[in-house]
C-alpha cells in the first residue's frame, strides 16, 4: 500500500512510557475461568474458538465490530469468534486479574505502554514481529509505537488519536466566547463566563476517575514538560515543582465549581453521565479522546454542527508546548500460543476497506495509510491535524506506567478533585507507589 503525507510528520512523534515493574503480583482476586480456545488452534472436531475481549460497548462501533466477526466466520467456517465486551474500568480490573493468573484471552484490547510491557515480561504475549512483517507497513508508523519494545512488535492498532476539549459552539456563543481559549488563564475565564450565564461549563465522569486524570496529565505536560515527565517516570519521582503546580492549577479549576451536579458519582457513557451531558446540551464541554462524538451521540442526542474541538491550552510560564499532545490509541494483542486463526482475524480486522468503514461509521482516526482519505469529519480532522503537527506525544498515564502506578495516578487525582488530597499529596502518593512498584 502506498505512503501518504500523514505518515511522515506522525512518525516524528514519540510515545513516552515508563518501564514496567519487573515481575508480576502473585495470585488473583477470585477464581477466573481460563480464556481462549485450545493451544493447538483447534479441537477434536476440527473447530477453533477464538475469544476476543474488547471495550467497544456502544453503537455504532459495537455492531460494526460484531458484524466483522461474523464476516470472518463466514469466510472461515471452522472458526468461531467469541466476543467478550466489557466497560473500560471492568475490563482493566478483569485483565489485571487474568494477568496475575497467567492466562490471557486469545485476542485482547491493549493501549500498549507499561501495562502491555508487564504482560510481555511475564511471557504472556505473542511476539508478532515476524508474523506481521509482510503487512505491518500498511499502518501509519506512529500508530504502532505504543506496541513496540526493543524493536519487536506485540500489538496491531485499530485506533489512534488525541485528547482535547469537545465543546458546544452554541453555548460558548451564548456566553460571549467567540474563540476557544489557548491559554490556561483564558480557559478559566471561559469557565467563569459560562457559569455567569447559568451554563454548566464541564461534564466529568468522576466515578470512573480516568477522565479526571486527563486534566492533571495535560497540566503536568504543560507545566513540567514532556522531558520532566519522562525523567519522573524513569526515576520514579513525581514530586518536582512542575507536578505540584499541575495539581494546583487543577485545584484552581475545581474551586470554580465547573462540573455538573453529582459529577463525583457520574459515569462516562451512562444515560446520565459525562458524554450524555454534553451530547444533550446540559454542559458546555468535556475533555475527552477522539471517540467523544460517537459516545455523545450514543449516550445522548449529539450536537451535530454545534460540536467543536480545541486543544488543551498552554500554561503561562510552563515548560510544555501547545503542540505536545496527550492521548494514544487502541490495539489488539494475542496471548502467547494463541491459535493461528487469532492472528488471521487481527489481519482481517485491519484491512484497508474495513479501516475506511471504521473511520466513516464509527469516528475513528485512520491507522491504515490508504484509509486516510476516508476521514471527512471536520472535528476529527482537527484531531488528526493536532497529531500531524505534534512536537511530542504522551501516552495515557494509566497505560504508560505500570498498572499500580497508573491506578494511583487515577485515584490520587480523583481525590484532589473531590477535595480530599492536596497537590503535594498527589505528587507524593504517586511517587511512593512508583518507588515500590
Amino acid at each position: 500500500m502506498g505512503d501518504t503525507p500523514r505518515s511522515s510528520p506522525l512518525s516524528r512523534r514519540r510515545f513516552l512510557s515508563a518501564s514496567a515493574a519487573a515481575g508480576l503480583a502473585a495470585g488473583a482476586a477470585g477464581a477466573l475461568s481460563a480464556c481462549g480456545g485450545s493451544d493447538s488452534g483447534g479441537n477434536s472436531s476440527g473447530k477453533t474458538t477464538i475469544e476476543w475481549w474488547n471495550i467497544t460497548t456502544t453503537d455504532p462501533a459495537k455492531g460494526v465490530w460484531a458484524q466483522r466477526a461474523r464476516e470472518f466466520e463466514k469466510q472461515n467456517p471452522d472458526v468461531t469468534i467469541k466476543i467478550v465486551t466489557l466497560e473500560n474500568e471492568a475490563y482493566k480490573s478483569k485483565m489485571t486479574a487474568l494477568t496475575a493468573s497467567g492466562k490471557l484471552p486469545d485476542i485482547f484490547h491493549t493501549w500498549g505502554g507499561g501495562v502491555l510491557k508487564q504482560q510481555i515480561d511475564a511471557g504472556l504475549v505473542e511476539d508478532l514481529t515476524s508474523s506481521t512483517a509482510s503487512w505491518r507497513d500498511a499502518y501509519v508508523p506512529a500508530s504502532l509505537e505504543a506496541y513496540q519494545f526493543e524493536d519487536k512488535t506485540y500489538g496491531i492498532p485499530f485506533d489512534i488519536g488525541a485528547v482535547g476539549f469537545w465543546y458546544n459552539k452554541a453555548l460558548f456563543a451564548s456566553a460571549g466566547i467567540t474563540t476557544p481559549p489557548t491559554t490556561w488563564s483564558g480557559y478559566l475565564d471561559a469557565v467563569q463566563k459560562l457559569k455567569s450565564k447559568g451554563i454548566t461549563p464541564i461534564a466529568l465522569a468522576g466515578k470512573e476517575k480516568w477522565p479526571g486524570m486527563y486534566f492533571w496529565a495535560y497540566l503536568a505536560m504543560r507545566t513540567a514538560g514532556l522531558e520532566a515527565m519522562q525523567k519522573a517516570a524513569t526515576e520514579n519521582d513525581f514530586t518536582g515543582e512542575g507536578f505540584v503546580k499541575a495539581g494546583q492549577h487543577l485545584k484552581d479549576l475545581v474551586a470554580l465549581q465547573p462540573f455538573q451536579q453529582g459529577f463525583l458519582g457520574a459515569g462516562y457513557s451512562t444515560p446520565s453521565g459525562e458524554a450524555a451531558a454534553v451530547g444533550n446540551g446540559k454542559a458546555a464541554m468535556e475533555l475527552m479522546g477522539q471517540w467523544a462524538p460517537s459516545v455523545q451521540k450514543s449516550s445522548g442526542k449529539g450536537l451535530g454542527k454545534d460540536l467543536g474541538f480545541f486543544s488543551f491550552p498552554a500554561v503561562e510560564g510552563g515548560a510544555g508546548a501547545l503542540t505536545e499532545v496527550f492521548g494514544g490509541g487502541g490495539g489488539h494483542a494475542l496471548r502467547k500460543g494463541a491459535p493461528k486463526a487469532a492472528l488471521e482475524f487481527v489481519k482481517f480486522f485491519g484491512a484497508t476497506a474495513f479501516d475506511e468503514k471504521l473511520v466513516k461509521e464509527t469516528g475513528l482516526v485512520p491507522v491504515v495509510k490508504d484509509a486516510a482519505d476516508a476521514l471527512t469529519d471536520p472535528n476529527l480532522k482537527l484531531v488528526s491535524d493536532a497529531l500531524n503537527q505534534a512536537t511530542g506525544f504522551q501516552l495515557y498515564l494509566d497505560q504508560a506506567y505500570a498498572p499500580a502506578v497508573g491506578q494511583e495516578v487515577n485515584d490520587s487525582v480523583a481525590a484532589l478533585i473531590a477535595g480530599n488530597k492536596s497537590p503535594e499529596q498527589v505528587a507524593r502518593s504517586i511517587t511512593q507507589v512508583a518507588k515500590s512498584a
